[in-house]
């Protein structure tokens, strides 16, 4: 039995995105998946114009975007007040056929992946990876289920990834101050704060906050302390809503989390014949929802340039996009989440003052949403 050319580790929408690029070209691809199925946490849920752009390339979009709901707008707003302003990404009709975001949990992009991988992959469920060897020509990898032989490795394991411990690849970095608690709620909030967007951004010194539409829930992002105990943290869950807006009962809770935050990102993004992407590769905190896209772009480029090696193209280039991801990582994604995150915990109302005024200058805001949607960030050149 022949080795398989590609194997992908992981599947999530990181993974699955990779493997289909490849499938597409008519590479044979293995896909390695620790858990017995596919992952059904929320997790990330917007989905930015670019990223549809690809899925629509990859013939998946029309399936996603049946399960999501388009967010032309969003907003900033202010706690315990009103709106501060509301950018509108129709300004980006003239730079993308999407001028939206679209708002659906990764959950339902994974199976969609799959379905259409079908028979073009070999995806294979409860296969923990252990370790590797990689060499000069191939990487052997450990599994729970025995070895498994690849030419080329792509890492889309995750934060935890074991690719990258494998490698024996730093992860360098820093954690925040502050866990996140992300609740997930049957309430309807548009109701109950009129006038909100699809996507909010509420700022506050004290108690900052973000609110997210989802095909099935609101969810309610806020910062809490690092050294608390989560399970007083959930008791208290209720009155931290009730402060949100009071509604006169209980909101109803159908799910809520707590995690830490990191901002890490590996020396490279190739190590010989394996690649790493996603959050394998770089780690951010959510606040922009650019972690996922910019792993899905990560993807696309990267198999793609892999597709263009294997084929007999010149192996540099492979490492240019490599390159180019990192800088994306590092100068694009880590540096705009890390400022918004800055920002909504600002008590300077000059920077209040600079968002209405962009959002009443259309060429302003083109400007700023390319950045904010990493529409720039592709146009890049490695």
């Amino acid at each position: 039995m022949s080795k398989p050319t590609v194997v992908v580790v992981g599947a999530g929408p990181v993974g699955l995105t990779a493997a289909l690029t490849l499938a597409r070209r008519g590479f044979p691809v293995t896909v390695l998946e620790q858990g017995e199925e596919l992952a059904t946490e929320s997790r990330a849920s917007t989905f930015h114009p670019p990223t549809l752009e690809m899925l629509r390339d990859l013939d998946v979009l029309d399936a996603l975007l049946s399960k999501g709901i388009r967010a032309s707008t969003f907003q900033y707003r202010e706690r315990g007040g009103g709106e501060i302003a509301t950018l509108n990404l129709e300004v980006l009709a003239g730079d993308t056929p999407f001028p939206f975001r679209v708002q659906c949990e990764q959950s339902k992009l994974t199976p969609i992946l799959l379905d259409a991988l079908g028979a073009d992959a070999d995806v294979r469920f409860g296969y923990r990876v252990d370790g590797l060897l990689s060499t000069a020509d191939s990487v052997v990898l450990r599994t729970a289920k025995g070895p498994v032989h690849a030419e080329w490795v792509i890492g889309a394991d995750g934060a935890h990834s074991a690719v990258r411990r494998g490698l024996g690849v730093e992860f360098g970095g820093s954690t925040y101050p502050e866990r996140f608690l992300v609740a997930s709620v049957d309430e309807d909030l548009a109701a109950a704060l009129p006038g909100i967007a699809p996507i909010n951004y509420v700022f506050d010194p004290d108690e900052w906050l973000v609110l997210l539409r989802t095909p099935q829930h609101w969810r309610v992002l806020l910062p809490t302390p690092v050294d608390t105990d989560d399970e007083d943290e959930l008791r208290r869950l209720p009155e931290r809503l009730a402060a949100v807006v009071d509604l006169g009962r209980p909101w109803q809770l159908a799910h809520a989390s707590l995690y830490r935050v990191h901002q890490r990102v590996t020396d490279r993004f190739r190590y010989g014949k394996v690649l790493l992407m996603g959050d394998a590769a770089h780690v951010n905190n959510p606040l922009g929802g650019m972690g996922m896209n910019s792993g899905i772009h990560d993807a696309v480029q990267m198999a793609s340039a892999l597709a263009d090696v294997i084929e007999g193209g010149p192996d540099a280039r492979l490492d240019e996009v490599a390159a180019h991801r990192r800088n994306v990582a590092v100068d694009h994604v880590q540096r705009i989440s890390h400022n918004n995150w800055n920002r909504m915990r600002e008590r300077d109302v000059g920077y209040r003052e600079h968002l209405r005024e962009l959002a009443a200058d259309p060429v302003a805001a083109r400007a700023y949403l390319r950045r904010a949607c990493l529409l720039d960030s592709l146009e890049i050149r490695p």
